[in-house]
């Protein structure tokens, strides 16, 4: 294949992690990089040797620079995909975009307008769809297994100590910053599960709330940081914790540390509790997503689906359990227990040993191996001009975004939503 030239257009944890993945296997060359933190910037720029006019502050900034590039990597803070991505586009560049595609319906929208427009590809990261486990639980379920796919139950369990880095403490904090949870964690899931089932929902309903994380939750004596805190060595949530334990681990270094200090020291991370944001008690941040939701999901087949999200739980892998007409399957990550009601055999796949199926439910570890799959397919894609090789397109995208904005419709206002009705109105304004 021909070398595809790439524009990283934000360093931080995901889009190095996309570029290194591009690079690595040698089919892609990263020459230039967008990214507004002066440190990222030229971290990402030393990493990929990049000369000066190569290294840009932002992603408009780069693109007044004109087309450098064959396809783009958009890893930005989520609010600020839209205008990089059409800007990007309407040069030409093919697109490899983090999710959400957007924090609004209209803004994803017109990301897709823009990719069909101008004639590129555009490759949303529902990683989860690449992993060597999607592939074989969509095989099992190809060959009718099962038989017909009646119900589904699908836990995503985020983990204590995530909610409080990320959507406590983190960026992913407030929806009016950033989005609601549903979009920017669960988006994977929700998109996860339209693959499985093979069909978009009708109708959906959502319920959930920020339960424990809120200042009436506060311990008494509870200090407004870890580092002052009397409390601190008994609480589940200590910040000293968490951070210092990273220290001498290279990976966790890099995530979740990173985030909170480039200074990998413990001084360093402990001047970063006493002054920065991740240092904060969990009890007195000004977060406001949900920490805890479930969404109900119903088909035109009248398959039915249930999804929940909880903070509560250890940071492991997705649980789905999927039931059939004459079968039954529930997997982990790594395993599938699969039992055939015909003759109540049972059958148990260990999915660890196998190309593609890499342990680890998370960003930290590339999702299983589909942070990686879905790398090469999108160099491949781009490289060969088969748009077969992505296992979503814009389109299908958007459709499972209109899912997840339609279930938080539906838990705001405590209805059951029509999602065709929900989408319709959406691009209508």
């Amino acid at each position: 294949m021909t070398e595809v030239t790439l524009l990283l257009v934000g360093a931080g944890l995901r889009g190095m992690t996309y570029a290194r993945h591009a690079q690595a296997g040698g089919a892609a060359r990263v020459v230039a990089v967008a990214e507004p933190a002066p440190e990222r910037r030229a971290r990402a720029a030393a990493e990929f040797g990049l000369p000066p006019e190569r290294t840009h502050r932002a992603g408009r900034e780069a693109a007044a620079a004109g087309r450098v590039a064959d396809a783009c990597v958009i890893a930005t803070q989520d609010r600020d995909h839209t205008g990089p991505a059409l800007a990007l586009a309407a040069l030409g560049h093919h697109i490899l975009l983090e999710k959400p595609m957007a924090t609004t319906a209209r803004e994803a929208a017109a990301i897709a307008d823009a990719a069909r427009e101008h004639g590129v590809l555009l490759a949303v990261c529902h990683v989860l769809r690449h992993t060597g486990y999607t592939r074989r639980l969509k095989a099992l379920l190809a060959e009718g297994r099962v038989g017909r796919l009646v119900s589904v139950q699908h836990l995503e369990p985020v983990g204590w100590w995530h909610q409080a880095h990320s959507f406590v403490r983190g960026n992913w904090r407030r929806a009016d910053t950033s989005a609601p949870m549903l979009l920017t964690k669960a988006c994977h899931d929700i998109d996860w599960l339209v693959h499985l089932v093979g069909e978009t929902p009708a109708r959906v309903a959502s319920f959930g709330s920020l339960t424990h994380f809120r200042a009436e939750d506060a311990p008494a004596g509870a200090a407004a940081r870890c580092a002052d805190c009397p409390l601190e060595p008994a609480c589940p949530y200590s910040a000293k914790r968490l951070y210092l334990g990273c220290l001498g681990d290279p990976e966790q270094e890099f995530w979740p540390l990173s985030a909170v200090t480039a200074d990998h020291t413990e001084a360093g991370v402990l001047e970063a509790l006493r002054t920065g944001p991740y240092g904060r008690c969990v009890y007195a941040c000004d977060n406001d997503v949900v920490d805890h939701q479930v969404v109900t999901m119903e088909f035109a087949s009248g398959a039915t689906c249930s999804f929940t999200m909880s903070a509560f739980t250890p940071m492991e892998q997705r649980r789905t359990r999927l039931m059939g007409t004459h079968g039954f399957v529930e997997g982990d990550g790594t395993t599938l227990r699969v039992v055939d009601f015909r003759d109540g055999a049972e059958e148990f796949v260990d999915l660890a040993a196998e190309a593609g199926a890499q342990a680890g439910p998370s960003a930290e570890d590339g999702h299983g191996g589909g942070d990686e799959a879905l790398t090469e397919a999108f160099v491949a894609a781009v490289a060969t001009g088969d748009a077969s090789l992505l296992l979503s397109d814009a389109e299908e995208s958007l459709a499972t975004h209109q899912v997840v904005w339609a279930a938080e419709h539906a838990r705001t206002t405590g209805t059951v939503v029509e999602v065709a009705d929900w989408a319709a109105a959406a691009a209508a304004g």
